[in-house]
């Protein structure tokens, strides 16, 4: 890992060190790794027997099988045994037990059935297994300490001893492969046990590796390996910084080098390549799991903005990418071509494409769902806004904007990924059409409104998931409304700064922004304008009137002003009768 992090630069360590000689670096870190131990996870046990039957033995096993090997109900687990001259005469049992749990298939992630390694366990199996012998007629005279072998490699290891000076070795296990026509075979724990009996290296070499591929290990982890990515248009210098500020900050006291990629291709996303030691100097160890990579993909994107860098944290699932390919599926693919299994060709071809799926795991949909209930949440709660008489008209108005157009934008983008294509490369559409400024203390209202009602409705969602993506979909709300409204002040700011006309400015100064639209509406020309061409040609006809008005005889000038006075005032009823009765 250190090698391939320093294949376009030297790495950097903890202290902000050059990490130049590897040799002495890796065996720096393996000092640290000394004291690991692996998990206990198959169980070897060696008996001295009298004179025993191969087909004796393998029958009390099977008996075994079928009644426990630690309980009544603990049938299904991997077992192992052969058969081998002892001493004095007498024959040697090596018998092998998969303590560790065996998944029903890959996608179990539990763990219920593992038996402890405790000395009480043990004794409980090395009982019923004396039972089972004595029951079939086989008298042990002795046994042999226990022994324990860690993982897939261990289970293949005690094998490969088990079947030393020519021994045939047996092997019953549930686990087996389904084959698929057309797909790959799916590992899985069935219901009906088989038996291998072999005396072939290669053939104990690929059972132990298929019952391997179920068996919940627990393997300690030295070191992980963490990437740091960042968009292709960012300035790489802040981006190694932030990387830097926040892997001190998170990682204190734990050993880490980290290095980036791609620092001079701009048409790449630069990237950091970090490995960090889990255990830290105290002797106290990481278990990173799904919430603190979450949690650490905030704290980046806080570091990523203190230093100017605009980053969000994002998944794949929040993105709709395509679905992650795995090392072997692209060499599977590279070599057998069309001919490769369809889900590893549908796999690679969109990810070749940059094609989106939907989630297939159940787990994903529920995540999706989540998303979309959120989405709809967020809806209403801005169409609950836009219909409250009682709540600001700013605020009124910028919900319903805002209501139209993520309904609009929502169902274009499940329209892309219906249909196949990158949401993220979808152009979006302008829905914030209003534009009319406002004051300060309205853009204040309108920001207090539509925050207390995400709070208030954050408080009434009872799922801890639902209300955290809720949360997050109102803040980037928030984020947006902010924009919008504080470009709307600094517009009445300029407007007022520009020197335009106090009198037109006062009689809109009173009014809310719907105010102003309806008075926009009606058709009144405002007197300030952009132009200063434009004004000064007005400003200029306004004093030639009221010059050549001055230059009039005072008769003439007092009958003009009787004409400009009208002597009645009718008031009649708009043309429209439904216009905007409401207002």
């Amino acid at each position: 890992m250190l090698a391939y992090q320093s294949k376009e630069e030297k790495a950097h360590d903890q202290d902000g060190r050059e990490v130049t000689d590897l040799r002495d670096t890796v065996r720096s870190w393996e000092r640290e790794f000394g004291n690991r131990n692996g998990s206990q996870d198959i169980l070897r046990l060696t008996y001295e027997l009298e004179n025993a039957n191969r087909d004796d033995i393998a029958r009390g096993l099977a008996s075994l099988a079928e009644d426990g090997f630690r309980q009544p109900a603990d049938t299904d687990r991997t077992y192992a045994f052969s058969v081998s001259e002892g001493m004095k005469g007498g024959t040697r049992l090596h018998f092998a037990l998969v303590i560790a749990h065996e998944k029903k298939d890959r996608s179990d992630r539990s763990s219920a059935n593992r038996i402890p390694t405790e000395i009480e366990d043990v004794r409980v199996i090395d009982d019923r297994l004396d039972r089972a012998l004595r029951d079939a007629g086989i008298t042990p005279t002795s046994r042999y300490p226990a022994e324990f072998s860690s993982g897939p490699k261990g289970l293949t290891a005690t094998l490969h001893a088990m079947q030393r000076a020519g021994a045939e070795v047996t092997i019953s296990t549930k686990v087996g492969i389904e084959e698929r026509p057309g797909r790959s075979g799916r590992y899985e724990l069935g219901e009906v046990r088989r038996e291998v009996t072999t005396r072939d290296h290669k053939v104990l070499t690929a059972e132990g590796r298929t019952v391997g591929v179920l068996m919940q290990t627990r393997q300690p982890r030295d070191f992980m390996h963490l990437l740091l990515s960042g968009p292709a248009n960012v300035d790489r210098d802040q981006f190694i910084l932030a990387g830097r500020d926040f892997l001190r900050e998170q990682f204190a006291g734990h050993r880490f080098a980290y290095a980036v990629h791609n620092r001079h291709d701009l048409e790449k996303h630069p990237h950091l390549h970090v490995i960090v030691a889990l255990r830290n100097a105290n002797g106290r160890t990481l278990n990173p799991n799904i919430r603190d990579f979450t949690e650490w993909r905030v704290r980046f994107a806080e570091k990523a903005r203190e230093h100017g860098i605009p980053i969000d944290r994002q998944k794949r699932i929040e993105r709709a990418g395509p679905p992650p390919v795995k090392r072997w599926e692209w060499e599977m693919f590279r070599r057998m071509g069309a001919t490769a299994p369809g889900n590893v060709v549908d796999k690679v071809m969109a990810r070749v494409r940059d094609t989106p799926t939907a989630p297939k795991r159940q787990d994903a949909r529920i995540r999706l769902e989540q998303s979309q209930r959120s989405v709809g949440r967020v809806i209403e709660m801005l169409e609950k806004i836009a219909k409250d008489r009682s709540a600001p008209s700013t605020a009124r108005d910028l919900s319903h904007d805002l209501s139209v157009g993520l309904r609009r934008e929502y169902q274009r983008l499940e329209t892309a990924v219906r249909e196949g294509r990158d949401p993220i490369r979808e152009k979006g559409e302008e829905h914030m059409l209003r534009s009319t400024p406002i004051s300060a203390a309205q853009a204040r209202a309108a920001k207090e409104t539509l925050a207390n009602t995400a709070l208030s409705v954050a408080a009434k969602i009872a799922n801890p998931s639902d209300r955290l993506i809720f949360e997050q979909a109102t803040k980037i709300i928030g984020k947006v409304v902010g924009l919008q409204l504080d470009s709307r002040v600094a517009k009445n700011r300029d407007r007022a700064e520009a020197g335009k006309d106090k009198r037109a400015s006062d009689s809109l100064e009173t009014k809310s922004a719907t105010g102003r639209d309806h008075v926009e509406e009606q058709g009144v020309v405002n007197k300030s304008s952009n132009n200063r061409a434009v004004d000064q040609s007005r400003i200029a006809r306004s004093n030639a009137e009221h010059d050549s008005s001055e230059k009039l005889p005072d008769r003439q000038r007092n009958q003009q002003r009787d004409r400009e006075i009208p002597k009645s005032i009718k008031l009649r009823p708009p043309q429209e009768k439904d216009r905007d009765r409401g207002r």
